[in-house]
């Protein structure tokens, strides 16, 4: 009696799975199509809605700010006294004196501060131009990364929808006597397998759209679809004329120039700091009536000026000098190295983006022509019963294949050129 329900089990199972109208859950497709943005467009929104572009800006309004901070001069001292010997009945009076001190500096401390807060603020801005530099082509890599994904969804769409299409009329040549069982069950079973595919590709594609979301700085999507033409991503280079672009144009090259000038002074700001300052007082001393009997004086007054010089002993220790005539050495080599990096990466990105440009071609050979009319073929000729389903699928799985390593490559080939343009400080994909 066990066995004959487990075969009961299994052949009602089977004629469900062969005999019933195949079902399958629908697609939403409404945020596919709805309404798209361009490149230009994004990375405009990057710019004024990004959180950490924003926050670096507050860099350079800090900076600047120091820089008027470095143009304050040293407080005067005011101060004040009073002098009371405590012999009330000796009649020695008191004494009232104020004084007003100064510290002058020398050396042209002040110049130098304020020449070093300058050059701070200047690399301050520098460093924000190549933040941005970075953002830019990293909202670029996002947004390029979103379409594909996309298109990647479609394409797995449509090959679902081939495949339902053509498990439904399985179903119907088999009740007909046209097939076997075993072909019905494979065609149901392959489109239940893509549909599967375009569940994972939909969680892929929004996994995708949510980081674009936080590159612009929205908590939502508002910016709509992602859409250039992928095959505009295709320029002329000449390597050298890039790696003198960049060396004209890199903002972190210039930020290392910049701090090769601010080494300089705080070098210089060690030198001045070595010359004495000289302090300057003058004071005011007003002295009452002395009663007593013994040596009776005058109210009076006085006035003092004088000045204090320091010794520097302290100047035989010239560790902070050293210290940083070191600094200084050091960012000329910073930036002979930065300089050798830069040539380094646009040369690497360079015959990158030449090698994406020749697999891009090799689509345009017909590849993708040739894919599509195979598998055609074969669902025709399977249909008139002259080849095996197991042919069909074959044909595709490859025709799949083949879309989905072109709009890889497609988007390979973009990366490749933000890249490049990137490592050459130029941006021209107003796309």
């Amino acid at each position: 009696m066990k066995l004959f329900n487990i075969k009961l089990s299994s052949m009602i199972c089977f004629i469900l799975l062969v005999f019933g109208r195949p079902v399958f859950a629908q697609v939403d497709t409404t945020t596919i199509h709805k309404k798209s943005i361009s490149l230009a467009a994004f990375l405009e929104t990057v710019k004024t809605g990004n959180l950490g572009y924003a926050a670096e800006k507050f860099n350079v309004s800090i900076a600047r700010a120091e820089v008027l901070g470095a143009k304050v001069f040293p407080d005067p001292e005011l101060s004040f006294g009073l002098e009371d010997v405590g012999e009330r009945r000796m009649k020695m009076g008191y004494a009232f004196n104020s004084g007003l001190s100064y510290n002058l500096e020398l050396g042209g401390k002040r110049k130098a501060r304020i020449n070093i807060a300058g050059r701070q603020a200047e690399l301050s801005e520098l460093m924000l131009s190549d933040y941005f530099r970075n953002l830019q082509a990293e909202a670029a890599i996002a947004f390029l990364e979103v379409q594909t994904q996309r298109d990647l969804l479609k394409v797995k769409i449509s090959s679902y929808e081939k495949m339902k299409q053509l498990s439904t009329a399985d179903s119907i040549r088999f009740r007909l006597g046209a097939i076997t069982a075993v072909d019905a069950r494979q065609s149901r079973l392959e489109a239940a397998g893509q549909l599967n595919e375009v569940f994972q590709q939909e969680a892929d594609w929004r996994i995708a759209l949510a980081g674009l979301n936080q590159i612009s700085g929205t908590a939502d999507d508002k910016s709509g679809n992602p859409a250039a033409d992928l095959l505009a991503f295709d320029r002329e280079f000449k390597l050298q004329e890039l790696i003198i672009s960049a060396l004209n144009h890199r903002a972190d090259l210039q930020a290392a120039i910049k701090n090769r000038e601010l080494s300089q002074g705080m070098l210089q700001l060690a030198k001045a700091n070595r010359i004495i300052d000289l302090g300057i007082s003058a004071g005011v001393t007003a002295s009452s009536v002395v009663a007593n009997s013994v040596a009776p004086t005058p109210s009076s007054g006085s006035f003092t000026l004088g000045m204090s010089i320091p010794l520097k002993f302290s100047n035989r220790n010239k560790g902070a000098l050293i210290s940083a005539a070191y600094q200084a050495d050091q960012t000329v080599v910073q930036y002979r190295e930065t300089e050798l990096q830069i040539q380094t990466e646009i040369t690497q990105a360079y015959f990158n983006y030449l090698t994406t440009r020749k697999q891009v071609k090799q689509f345009s050979c017909g590849m993708l022509e040739d894919a599509r009319e195979v598998r055609d073929g074969k669902i025709y000729s399977y249909k008139r019963g002259e080849t095996s389903l197991l042919e069909v699928l074959n044909a595709q799985r490859t025709f799949n294949e083949v879309q989905q390593n072109y709009l890889e490559t497609l988007k390979n080939n973009a990366v490749a050129l933000v890249s490049l343009e990137k490592a050459a400080g130029i941006w021209d994909l107003n796309l």
